[in-house]
């Protein structure tokens, strides 16, 4: 009897919490789940049996859970027919964690590893209709530390430290950006599986060459030796069939097939930005020697040739870090991706969809799957347009490497490059380690096998890691995030990619510092900002005596160690930390409750971080992206800002929040991510009159540089337009701007690189010879018009003299700003007679925050409006903030 493939999920779950010793029983009886894949805390919020945890301080009210044992159950009905197929297996695709599986009452598979599927061999164990399937999951927290008293404790960075020997997503321990929520249950689809012989593998690997010939090749691997064929068929994006091959034999249980292709007869995928991005469809059919149809297999691939690029530089020391796509190096603008939520299960394709929208949207070409998580469902690379660092799951800590754990991880890898080894966008897989710890680092070792070292994870990260990437794939490895190789240091500036927290962290750099800070690339950065006032009011949960900064419960919403001292140092470093105090004064006066002047702290607390957040990480995209300067120079090759996302309401480093509603930093980044821009920095420049006689005579100027940018593949002709403004009304020459200071000069940007278009003394400022003599206010507007078209603004900067706090902000009703809202109601047109700081637009909080803005964090300047798309504004009124208006 012939006996196809199938497979049937397995839905219909009861769940309760087992008895462990002494320990209080709080869910006693079997409860119905929701809907499965599922987690404990996602079904006893959904029936109201725990408060909501990311809400308030309820986040403590439920750690019980994640200490606790459970217990999953189904009756599974099984026909006569499925018990007739020669092959009966139960497929668990994830666990979450120490599970073990019974089946009528037999344990039929013990579980340890998160990240691992498992097929189990049932059908001697089933028999016709109803059969007993309990999986009961241990505490992984309370196991986790009965294997840490075993093995011993290790060092490491944010968590537990049980953490490190347990094969779980690291950040369910807490992070300094997530809550401590330990999930447990089947996170992943399980299935009852029948068939006669069956699909085991199906790995095409495909070689561009750099004439951009394409090789394909494919290897097919059944579950049985046995007389009968395989089809391979691979169709284009419009289902012609570019490929084919019928009755390949498979009694060896194993199959190849190959093909090549000439230059331009296939579509080659390209990161968004670069080109399209086809999907091409590989159709495998198994069949019996009588041409029954056994199993069969649909992939999705597409071509490319991907490299990282690591050679000599012109005019500066190390090696570049580069990648390079169908021969094209690309400077890869991107971010940071975290678990998007706390409970991974309520994870769809809709909001995947969504976040890489917001990527898209935002100009990012480049997104790095971090080690603490999770190795993203199929929904998230398949919806991928963009180009993927894949990290292995390994996190900020001194991982063990004893033989099981070493055993488990290596099957961790085989099972996660097999699966996600298609996907074209993923172009590196990766690990992280924290270097800060004291362990035995001989760089220039390309030999020991590390295990008896206090750093025995290396025999992970540089023997077993590299070995299945390079046996089950074709994608290139790289050690470490960061890793800079030739035996250097991870911090070394000129090899590698580099972790730059020095602004946030570390040393606390000025922003305008980040030039000096740069690397070859920059695979994390970053700082804090607060969320939308409204997800802020949701943790609040209605509680509006703590809606003000560094209250208890937004406190509870911030996890970074130190953040009270650093934000609020940052904040006043750079802001008039007098606007806020004298708004609550004028409040105080007038005999507001309390709750008013709460409401006011928080939303001017809320607007600083914002801005600050959005000046830093423009200014570090902005300053990078300079250094990457043509062939042979490409000093900077990437940024990638910590982080796009939350797993849950919080004030992190994220520029979009947990809601996805995008920070003011989400789009100061995406406009130094388009196409054309144009960069200016000003330096105070100090020279000694006589350096030998005096230290206080000396002149001081102000210079200003200006460049541009084209990641585009073609040269591009504009015009340079330089216009400063005096933002001192009472100056005598604060009108100065229409007779001295527009420069307009033709320039070419040079096609995918940066192009340097001006340098020279800031106009207007004049030398002094006193640092008692105040420097004026000088705000600097650049734009690149097209050479074509006057009209066509390619890009635009301002540049103001900081620290902003210093500047005396002109009367508000001086300004002539307007915010006109279109006829189409969907419209902004912004304009001003002085120049404005920092604009982000809103509507009222109580309207809902249903409009979309195509732009926030706004510099505007006379004579030059600006339109923001606010999609869903439906003619509302806006309402706008700035520096200098009275609140902030």
């Amino acid at each position: 009897m012939t006996a196809s493939s199938k497979s049937r999920p397995i839905s219909d779950w009861l769940f309760t919490q087992v008895q462990q010793g002494a320990t209080e029983r709080k869910v006693k009886e079997w409860l119905q789940v929701s809907s499965f894949p599922t987690t404990v805390h996602v079904e006893l919020i959904k029936q109201k049996l725990i408060p909501d945890p990311f809400i308030g301080l309820h986040e403590w009210d439920v750690q019980w859970v994640g200490e606790a044992e459970w217990a999953f159950k189904t009756d599974l009905h099984v026909t006569d027919g499925e018990l007739a197929s020669p092959n009966v297996d139960l497929l668990f695709e994830g666990l979450d964690t120490f599970a073990t599986v019974k089946l009528n009452d037999e344990v039929i598979l013990e579980s340890s590893n998160q990240f691992i599927s498992y097929r189990v061999p049932v059908k001697s164990k089933l028999k016709p209709g109803s059969n007993e399937l309990i999986i009961s999951f241990e505490s992984a927290f309370r196991k986790g530390r009965a294997i840490e008293e075993e093995h011993g404790k290790l060092a490491l960075w944010n968590g537990d430290s049980s953490r490190l020997h347990v094969r779980k997503a690291q950040y369910n321990y807490g992070w300094d950006w997530g809550p401590v929520l330990m999930t447990v249950g089947p996170w992943k689809p399980i299935a009852l599986e029948t068939y006669q012989t069956r699909i085991t593998d199906l790995d095409v690997r495909s070689e561009v060459s750099e004439t951009l010939e394409v090789k394909l090749s494919a290897t097919l691997t059944f579950s049985e030796e046995s007389p009968g064929f395989a089809s391979f068929v691979l169709k284009s994006p419009d289902g012609k069939v570019e490929a084919s091959s019928n009755k390949i034999p498979i009694v060896t249980g194993h199959a190849k097939v190959s093909f090549e292709w000439g230059a331009g007869q296939l579509q080659l995928w390209y990161p968004v930005g670069y080109g399209a991005q086809p999907l091409y469809t590989v159709e495998v059919e198994l069949t019996d020697a009588n041409g029954n149809v056994l199993d069969s297999k649909l992939e999705k691939i597409a071509f490319r040739r991907a490299l990282v690029v690591q050679e000599k530089l012109i005019d500066q020391e190390g090696l570049s870090f580069l990648f390079e796509i169908n021969n094209i190096r690309i400077f890869c603008g991107g971010s940071n991706w975290i678990p998007a939520d706390s409970f991974l299960t309520t994870m769809n394709a809709d909001r995947y969809r969504a976040w890489l929208q917001l990527l898209v949207d935002g100009n990012q070409n480049m997104i790095r799957v971090w080690g603490g998580g999770i190795y993203e469902y199929d929904d998230f690379y398949s919806i991928c347009d963009v180009l993927v660092w894949q990290d292995f799951m390994f996190g900020c800590g001194q991982y063990p490497a004893y033989d099981s754990f070493v055993e488990s991880v290596r099957e961790e890898a085989i099972q996660n490059v097999k699966r996600l080894r298609h996907h074209p966008s993923i172009v590196i897989f990766d690990y992280q380690i924290a270097e800060s710890l004291n362990l035995e680092l001989d760089y220039s070792d390309e030999t020991s096998d590390f295990r008896k070292t206090n750093f025995p994870a290396r025999y992970i990260y540089e023997r077993v890691l590299p070995s299945v990437v390079g046996e089950y794939s074709n994608i290139h490895y790289h050690r470490a995030s960061p890793y800079s190789g030739q035996g250097k240091p991870t911090t070394d500036r000129t090899l590698g990619d580099l972790h730059q927290w020095n602004v946030w962290h570390g040393t606390q750099e000025p922003w305008h510092n980040w030039d000096i800070l740069a690397g070859r690339f920059v695979s994390e950065f970053g700082m804090q900002g607060y969320p939308d006032i409204r997800t802020v009011d949701y943790w609040l949960g209605g509680d509006k005596s703590e809606r003000y900064p560094q209250s208890r419960t937004n406190n509870n919403h911030n996890k970074a160690d130190g953040f009270e001292r650093r934000l609020e140092v940052r904040v006043s470093l750079f802001f008039l930390g007098g606007g806020e105090e004298s708004q609550l004064r004028a409040v105080d006066t007038l005999d507001v409750k309390r709750e008013r002047i709460c409401s006011l702290a928080a939303s001017c607390y809320v607007y600083y971080t914002q801005i600050m957040q959005a000046e830093v990480l423009a200014s570090a995209y902005r300053l990078w992206r300079r250094n990457w300067a043509g062939r042979g120079r490409e000093y900077t090759a990437g940024a990638l800002v910590w982080q796009i996302n939350d797993c849950w309401p919080v004030t992190s480093w994220a520029i979009v929040d947990y809601f996805l509603r995008p920070k003011p930093a989400y789009f100061s980044v995406a406009r130094e991510l388009r196409p054309y821009t144009v960069g200016m920095t000003r330096k105070e420049k100090q020279t000694l009159l006589d350096p030998t006689r005096s230290a206080a005579e000396f002149t001081l100027t102000t210079e200003l540089e200006v460049w541009g940018t084209n990641s585009t593949l073609a040269d591009k002709s504009a015009v340079l337009e330089v216009t400063c403004f005096n933002l001192d009304l009472d100056s005598e020459d604060s009108t100065w701007r229409e007779s001295r200071s527009r420069e307009v000069r033709g320039v070419v940007l040079r096609a995918n690189a940066s192009t340097e278009l001006w340098k020279g003394v800031l106009p207007g400022q004049p030398e002094r010879r006193s640092r008692a003599e105040v420097p004026k206010p000088i705000v600097v507007s650049a734009r690149l018009l097209d050479a074509e078209d006057h009209g066509t603004v390619l890009c635009r900067y301002s540049n103001w003299p900081e620290p902003f706090k210093y500047i005396h902000f002109p009367p508000v009703d001086a300004l002539g700003l307007k915010a006109v809202v279109g006829t189409d109601g969907e419209s902004v047109v912004l304009s001003t007679r002085i120049p404005v700081k920092g604009i982000v637009l809103d509507v009222d909080v109580d309207a809902g925050d249903k409009v979309r803005w195509s732009d926030q964090a706004i510099d505007l300047v006379p004579d030059d409006p600006q339109t923001v798309i606010a999609k869903g504004l439906k003619g509302r009124p806006v309402k706008m903030r700035f520096l200098g208006d009275g609140s902030a």
